[in-house]
C-alpha cells in the first residue's frame, strides 16, 4: 500500500479516535493528517532509540515498558502539532491502543498485507 494512503488512513484513525475519546482533541482533518506525519517521523527516528536505550527496563517489564514509550511518543507529537491535545498519559495509552487496533483493521480491510 502506497504510504500516503497509509497517512490518510492513519489520519482519518485518529479523527475518529478524537470523536471516540473524550481526553483527546484534535481540530480537524488537516490536524490529523499533520499528527499523521509527526507520528510516521517520530516512529521512525524516536522511537528506536528509545526503545534501545529502555531494553533493560523492557525486560525488567516483561515488555511493558514498550507501552510507556508508545504514549511518550503520542504525547510528544500533540504537543508539536498545533491543534492537537492529548489530556493525559492514561488518554495517550488509550488512544495509542485504539489507534492500533484501528489501523490494523483498516489495513487488513486495504489489502495492506498484500504485495
Amino acid at each position: 500500500m502506497n504510504f500516503f494512503v497509509k497517512l490518510i488512513l492513519n489520519a482519518a484513525v485518529i479523527l475518529l479516535c478524537s470523536y471516540l475519546l473524550p481526553g483527546v482533541h484534535v481540530g480537524g482533518f488537516v490536524d490529523a493528517f499533520l499528527l499523521a506525519v509527526v507520528l510516521a517521523i517520530l516512529n521512525a527516528i524516536l522511537k528506536p532509540i528509545l526503545v534501545i536505550l529502555t531494553i533493560p527496563v523492557t525486560i525488567l517489564t516483561l515488555g511493558l515498558f514498550l507501552i510507556v514509550i508508545n504514549a511518550g511518543v503520542l504525547l510528544l507529537a500533540a504537543n508539536i502539532v498545533q491543534g492537537t491535545h492529548i489530556d493525559g498519559f492514561w488518554w495517550a495509552v488509550l488512544f495509542g491502543f485504539i489507534m492500533w487496533l484501528l489501523n490494523g483493521i483498516l489495513y487488513k480491510l486495504a489489502g495492506a498485507d498484500e504485495a
